[in-house]
């Protein structure tokens, strides 16, 4: 005589199996781990994406990665620069521990990431990762430094500070690698990015390892050429020096709308190869930039722009998209840097940093979860005119040349209401918090750079010499 099963348990039999099966994947999602793909934009400013607030155009891809992930409302670069930012990403310490991290021109000096100091890739590489840098490196040139000296196993871009979009130089030559041999080839830069991530995304999921694959684009970075710009291009052949390339009289806002959203359009492509090739639910995709905007970025609700340590210089946009693990429309107010990616990526991939060199970030997993950080004090400073900041909880302390302020960054974001008369005890004791902080760091390197992008703005806005 057969066994005869109700419906009710029949039901109930197939929700056990389901909640099973549920919790197998989980488990093996967990045992497995995760790949990384970290993407930084370069000089993008804090309200460029839509999703940021941007108004005169639209960044539908990375609005999309933000809607199935978290983004972040007060993420902050580790400098107003790029190369000491990248110098603070790759090693998850205060740059100013490292010659290399001591301000711009990097490419002036002789200095560079060493080859033995462990990095986000190289400590990745030795927890079983496969690592691929495609973009810009900015931290020391050959043959004492580079991206296969520094723990990633592939490289394809460029080297140094920025280079033409068409014919991929500077005024100092060519500057397009395949690991460390020079290679031409013809493209809109931004798109040679892309292809190259699509397709180093195939390579490594064939390979069956976890990968990092840091995909740093130049835009929109300087010059200001848009993918429909070669004439521009082509103008710009005879500049002989690098302020000429910087093209004073150049752009429009028109020009920095293609470059963003041109990258925005290769950031989904990106994202497409990972759903393709099935690699979405393992993978943690990260957004960011390495300092706030340049002349046509949009930086509001705050002021100021890139080499200056107002908010607008060193607030940025962050955004991370974990399936599973992040929860989907989430944002955050967690106070971040960008030293704090190496600690929480080395986290989420089972491995922790090297003891000899611990770092000054903090994993953010417990702001991943949608949980708050402990309260911290975070620095920064910046040659030119003597600038010093650090914030602690809602309150900033701030010194551009001989000027001295303390902000509510959270009640006013634009740093107009000086507090430095009105809260004494906490001016004073944020200022000699820094002080304190900079006595264990390395002292300015007098050949690094003395004076930035928006020097004579800010100077004029402060009413102090440029030399100050």
């Amino acid at each position: 005589m057969g066994i005869r099963l109700s419906r009710r348990t029949l039901v109930a039999g197939a929700l056990a199996s389901a909640a099973t099966l549920t919790r197998r994947r989980a488990a093996a999602q967990s045992a497995r781990k995760p790949n990384i793909l970290f993407i930084m934009a370069d000089d993008l400013g804090y309200a460029d994406l839509s999703c940021y607030g941007r108004r005169d155009f639209r960044t539908p891809n990375l609005d999309r990665l933000a809607a199935q992930g978290m983004r972040f409302t007060s993420a902050y670069a580790n400098s107003a620069v790029c190369s000491a930012t990248r110098t603070a990403l790759i090693t998850g310490r205060y740059q100013y521990r490292l010659p290399a991290g001591l301000e711009e021109p990097i490419g002036n000096r002789d200095v560079g990431i060493p080859r033995d100091h462990p990095t986000l890739p190289s400590l990745l590489r030795q927890a079983g990762y496969e690592t691929a840098l495609i973009g810009k490196w900015h931290l020391g040139e050959l043959p004492r430094f580079g991206p296969l000296q520094s723990g990633y196993q592939h490289f394809w871009g460029y080297r140094g500070g920025a280079v033409d979009y068409f014919t991929h130089r500077l005024p100092a030559g060519a500057d397009l690698w395949d690991g460390d041999t020079p290679v031409e080839q013809a493209g809109y830069l931004t798109d040679l990015l892309g292809d190259r991530a699509v397709r180093t995304l195939e390579d490594l999921s064939r390979l069956g390892r976890p990968f990092l694959i840091s995909l740093h684009f130049s835009a929109p970075h300087w010059p200001w050429e848009g993918p429909g710009d070669a004439a521009e291009s082509d103008r710009l052949k005879g500049a002989t020096r690098i302020e000429q390339m910087k093209d004073f009289d150049g752009g429009s806002q028109a020009t920095y709308a293609a470059m963003v959203t041109r990258m925005d359009e290769q950031v989904g492509r990106v994202l497409q190869a990972l759903e393709r090739l099935g690699l979405a639910d393992d993978t943690i995709v990260v957004f960011t930039s390495d300092n706030g905007g340049e002349r046509f970025a949009d930086t509001w609700p705050f002021s100021g722009h890139k080499t200056e340590l107002l908010e607008g210089g060193i607030r940025v946009p962050a955004i991370v998209r974990w399936l599973g693990r992040v929860a989907p429309g989430a944002t955050s107010d967690a106070q971040t840097m960008s030293m704090d990616w190496l600690p929480t990526l080395l986290a989420a991939a089972g491995t922790r940093p090297d003891a000899r060199y611990p770092p000054d970030g903090i994993d953010i997993s417990a702001a991943l979860a949608g949980g708050t950080l402990p309260e911290r004090t975070l620095y920064w400073r910046y040659k030119h005119l003597a600038q010093r900041a650090c914030r602690r909880g809602d309150r900033k302390y701030l010194k551009i040349g001989p000027e001295k302020f303390l902000f509510d960054v959270v009640a006013d974001p634009l740093e107009r209401a000086n507090l430095k008369l009105r809260e004494p005890r906490r001016f004073a004791a944020l200022e000699q918090a820094w002080q304190s902080w900079n006595a264990t760091m390395l002292p300015l390197d007098p050949d690094s750079n003395s004076g930035g992008f928006h020097a004579n703005e800010l100077a004029d806005h402060f009413g102090v010499s440029p030399d100050d």
